[in-house]
């Protein structure tokens, strides 16, 4: 029996949307540490800085259900070529961007090509290639946006202290090109086109759900809760909720198919997914700034202290996948987990006062974790809907995955900007105490999930 090859066409396809997703996992990684940099240079709040990755990721997370509706409509090669130069063009409004509101709309742009090329790489491995080798390129597709977190924070600690934070966008400029390249060489149309009609109904309630709780929860700390930018956008959001999931129980056809969260398997698979993006893009606004504010180091120190942890990351990915192979998906997701609390719990005890080699060393820990049971996650939540509803299941974990990374890095925002406000500490206790708060929300959620998947993942 002669083994099954993968089509060199259908690399250079999972290679070119791959290259997509590392950049806009780098761009955003490596702004987080020149947040304290942007702060000062055009003059915002540690509230409002964030945004510089809320704004990406709410963006995402709204584009991200059409995929369903654009795979079948719209041929692969065009939706990719669309979602390139739309990233590109993003790119280079930020490398100039006179203006904090000009970055602002550099991001959003880069949200909305991320967020139609980002469903294609799973879309392309899932029906291009051949099931004996599908492990296999889940592996590398996941590897391939894997590696980015690793060295984000120390590229754009390298760049921001050597040259200039601008040219973080500068440099992903040959990579793009190359993505394009590969993808209009690479890219084939192999599902039939059907023409489908987006519910408008339930585009506006994801729009009303997402941007409302994401905006509400980023004003926390500036603005009173009886207010239009809290209390207002929180209820927009929780109307936004309600009107999705009644349009999604009640139409043949929905954008987003929430009758599988019936599965309560699937569902506690979700609920884990969704707080553990929470935490990571939690931790990922929190260290970078805690090492330059508290620290009172650079970029570069920054990006270089939480470098081995991403590595660990990276390494550990695969072992999760062994372990999965041989023993099924529950050990390395309730090991990996494990880890991960225990660096939450360090974290939140000693956060007043950490050094630079502390942080190092205890944040290997969470990501190790992350990296050995994450990828198994995705693979055991699919396994509970079955190749059906697998579309659905992804484009649905998908989804909460960009709106939690934009809830982490608010919900961390908000409450070190709450503590911040405090005029009688120093900036550099302030930010401490509120990190240090930050990190027993971060812990709490931790306890949920590992809970969660405890009752959910079987086997």
């Amino acid at each position: 029996m002669t083994e099954e090859k993968i089509p060199k066409k259908v690399i250079a396809a999972i290679v070119a949307t791959g290259l997509m997703s590392f950049c806009g996992v780098i761009v955003e990684t490596s702004m987080n540490v020149t947040f304290p940099i942007l702060m000062r240079e055009f003059n915002v709040t540690t509230d409002t800085v964030q945004w510089m990755t809320s704004i990406y990721l709410l963006i995402v997370a709204i584009i991200v259900p059409l995929s369903a509706v654009l795979k079948s409509s719209f041929k692969t090669r065009t939706l990719f070529t669309v979602a390139n130069l739309l990233f590109i063009t993003g790119v280079i409004i930020d490398a100039l961007a006179p203006s904090f509101a000009f970055l602002l709309l550099g991001r959003a742009v880069q949200g909305i090509g991320t967020g139609i090329a980002l469903p294609l790489m799973f879309n392309i491995i899932m029906e291009q290639v051949p099931r004996s080798k599908l492990g296999v390129m889940m592996g590398i597709a996941n590897l391939i946006t894997g590696i980015a977190p690793a060295i984000g924070p120390t590229f754009g600690g390298i760049i921001a202290n050597q040259l200039n934070w601008r040219w973080v966008f500068y440099i992903l400029m040959p990579f793009l090109i190359l993505s394009f390249v590969l993808g209009q060489w690479g890219i084939t149309q192999k599902s039939p086109l059907r023409r489908e009609r987006i519910d408008l109904f339930s585009m506006v309630m994801i729009v009303a759900l997402f941007t409302g709780l994401v905006n509400g929860f980023s004003n926390l700390s500036s603005r009173p809760f009886i207010s239009l930018s809290v209390g207002g956008s929180l209820l927009i959001g929780l109307v936004g909720m309600i009107g999705l999931i009644w349009r999604s129980l009640t139409i043949e056809q929905p954008v987003l198919k929430l009758s599988l969260l019936g599965n309560h398997a699937f569902a506690g698979h979700v609920l884990g997914f969704f707080l553990t993006q929470i935490v990571s893009l939690g931790f990922a606004f929190l260290l970078p700034n805690y090492i330059q504010l508290v620290n009172g180091n650079t970029s570069m120190v920054a990006g270089l202290v939480v470098l081995p942890a991403g590595f660990a990351g990276a390494i550990f990915a695969p072992l999760g996948g062994r372990i999965l192979d041989r023993f099924g998906a529950r050990r390395p997701i309730l090991i990996g987990m494990g880890f991960c609390i225990l660096s939450l719990v360090t974290f939140t005890l000693l956060s007043r006062r950490m050094s630079n080699g502390l942080i190092s060393f205890v944040y290997i820990f969470y990501m190790a974790g992350m990296g050995m049971g994450m990828g198994c996650v995705m693979t055991s939540a699919l396994k509970e809907v079955g190749p059906k509803d697998s579309a659905q299941g992804n484009a649905i974990m998908n989804t909460l995955q960009q709106f939690a990374g934009a809830m982490g890095t608010s919900v961390a925002a908000t409450i070190v900007a709450a503590s911040q406000a405090n005029s009688h500490l120093s900036r550099a206790t302030a930010t401490a105490i509120g990190t240090q708060h930050a990190f027993i929300l971060l812990t709490i959620f931790a306890v949920i999930i590992f809970i969660s998947y405890y009752r959910s993942v079987k086997s």
